[in-house]
């Protein structure tokens, strides 16, 4: 099984990236492939070209947007990464969903409106608040992210959801011991989507 992980943190030494080394090392752990995608270091540019808004002739899809559907043609789960700022993920991440996974890629034209093309692929998530998890959800806040996320993606797509883990109450200061609890998590994650029942 291959994955992608998808990262959206501009700082490489955040919980975020963390956690989702954690992921990879896990699900390599279980003999699995992973290839990490970290927009910031990538310097993924997330702005939505004119050319790539599908019309009746098509659309023309930038090298870059290229480039990362090649990379992305074999992957067997998506896992997103991210934190959350206004209760909703960095736009770096909304534009790589806008431009990689449109017309294409993520879903084709059919008659009356559009066909997924990613069915049969996975996807999993991960996010993460400074507000304590309980407010995310009791605001709301997760239901609403989970819907316009998780669940249009995965239904526009064809992507079977897995689980979304998310951990609240994220301070700079985080000492290693809370850390290491919030990676296990991740790795508990891992283990519970991806690992054979023993015989």
């Amino acid at each position: 099984m291959k994955h992608a992980v998808v990262i959206a943190h501009p700082k490489a030494e955040s919980l975020t990236c963390a956690a989702a080394a954690a992921y990879a090392e896990a699900a390599r752990a279980l003999g699995h492939e992973v290839i990490v995608r970290d927009l910031y270091r990538m310097g993924f540019d997330p702005c939505l070209k004119a050319s790539e808004i599908p019309t009746e002739t098509g659309a023309r899809f930038e090298p870059d947007v290229v480039a990362e559907r090649a990379a992305l043609a074999d992957v067997d789960v998506f896992c997103f990464v991210y934190p959350l700022w206004f209760n909703a993920p960095p736009a770096i991440l909304k534009g790589y969903l806008d431009r990689v996974f449109s017309m294409g890629f993520g879903f084709g034209p059919a008659l009356g409106g559009t066909e997924p093309l990613l069915d049969g692929k996975k996807l999993i998530s991960f996010s993460f608040s400074g507000a304590p998890e309980e407010w995310v959800r009791d605001t709301g806040a997760f239901q609403a992210l989970t819907t316009l996320l998780d669940r249009h993606v995965a239904g526009v797509c064809g992507l079977q959801i897995l689980d979304h883990v998310h951990t609240g109450g994220i301070v700079p200061q985080m000492g290693e011991e809370a850390a290491g609890a919030v990676l296990e998590k991740v790795r508990e994650a891992v283990r519970k989507s991806f690992e054979e029942p023993a015989l």
